[in-house]
C-alpha cells in the first residue's frame, strides 16, 4: 500500500473517511478483498504469496492499514513479511495500544513500515524507524512510504483533495474518492523526494495512481464509518491501469 488518505472524527456524519491505493507488482498474486475463510471476522484483500494484508477490517471495526518505508538501506532479506502486521492485529483481542508496544519490541523482525492500527473511535499510528507509538489526532492525514504527513506531493495533493471535499459534504459519494485516488498526474521534478531510488522513478511513483510496465496501483479501497457505526467497504481492482473489478460490502460494526 503506497497511499492512505483519511479524515478523522471531524466530520458531522462520520467517525472515519479512508481512501487508499495499494502499490504493487503486478505479478503478485492476489486475492480481492472479502471476508477470510480462515479468519471469518476480517474484511479485506489478501497477498497470496505470504498470506497477509494491507488494509482491513472486522466485523467489531477493528482497523489496520500498512505501508512500507521506502529506503533501499532498510532492505534486507531475511526479515518478516510486514502484511502479517495488520493480519495478526486483526486476528487477535489485544488492544492497539497494547499490540504496538508489543510490536515496537519486534520491530527489527521486519524491514521498514508504517502501519495504522486501532478503531473509528481511537487510531493509533507506528513506524519502526522512530520507533513511536502516536495517538492520532482529528482531521485529515496522509501516509506514502515516509512518515505520516510527510509532505510529498501525492500526500499533499490527496490530503487537500480530500480535506475540501469531505468539508463541503453531508454523505461521501465513494466515487468522489475513488477520482481522487485516481490521479496519474506527476509530480514537478522540484518537489520530488529522494528516497535513493533515482530521480526517473522517483518521479513515475509521485502521482497518486501508479501505472509502470510491471508495478503499479493494483487496487483502490474506500472506508467509510459513519456516527451510528454503519460500515461501507469499497475495492476497485486494477491490471496495468485497466479497471477489472469492483466489490462493496456494507455492515454495521458490533463495537
Amino acid at each position: 500500500m503506497c497511499l492512505i488518505l483519511f479524515h478523522l472524527h471531524e466530520h458531522t456524519n462520520y467517525k472515519l473517511i479512508l481512501a487508499a491505493n495499494r502499490d504493487e507488482a503486478y505479478n503478485r498474486p492476489t486475492a480481492q478483498a472479502n471476508f477470510w475463510q480462515d479468519y471469518p471476522n476480517i474484511l479485506a484483500g489478501r497477498d497470496l504469496e505470504q498470506m497477509g494484508t494491507w488494509l482491513g477490517i472486522t466485523k467489531s471495526g477493528k482497523v489496520g492499514a500498512l505501508t512500507n518505508y521506502r529506503d533501499p538501506a532498510h532492505m534486507k532479506p531475511g526479515k518478516h513479511s510486514r502484511g502479517e502486521i495488520v493480519t495478526n492485529y486483526l486476528a487477535q483481542g489485544e488492544t492497539a495500544d497494547s499490540f504496538l508496544q508489543s510490536l515496537s519490541r519486534r520491530k527489527a523482525n521486519y524491514v521498514g513500515f508504517n502501519v495504522l492500527l486501532g478503531s473509528p473511535d481511537e487510531l493509533f499510528y507506528y513506524n519502526n524507524i522512530n520507533d513511536t507509538v502516536t495517538k492520532l489526532e482529528p482531521g485529515t492525514h496522509g501516509l506514502s512510504n515516509h512518515f505520516l504527513d510527510t509532505p510529498w506531493p501525492k500526500v499533499e495533493t490527496g490530503k487537500q483533495r480530500l480535506q475540501s471535499y469531505v468539508k463541503n459534504t453531508d454523505h461521501v459519494d465513494p466515487n468522489t474518492l475513488f477520482s481522487i485516488l485516481a490521479d496519474t498526474e506527476e509530480a514537478p521534478e522540484e518537489s520530488l523526494p529522494d528516497t535513493g531510488i533515482g530521480l526517473t522513478l522517483e518521479k513515475k511513483l509521485s502521482s497518486l495512481f501508479i501505472n509502470l510496465p510491471d508495478y503499479g496501483t493494483r487496487c483502490s479501497t474506500v472506508l467509510t464509518i459513519d456516527r451510528h457505526d454503519n460500515v461501507l467497504f469499497m475495492e476497485r481492482t486494477y491490471k496495468a491501469g485497466e479497471f477489472v473489478d469492483e466489490v462493496k460490502f456494507e455492515f454495521k460494526a458490533s463495537t
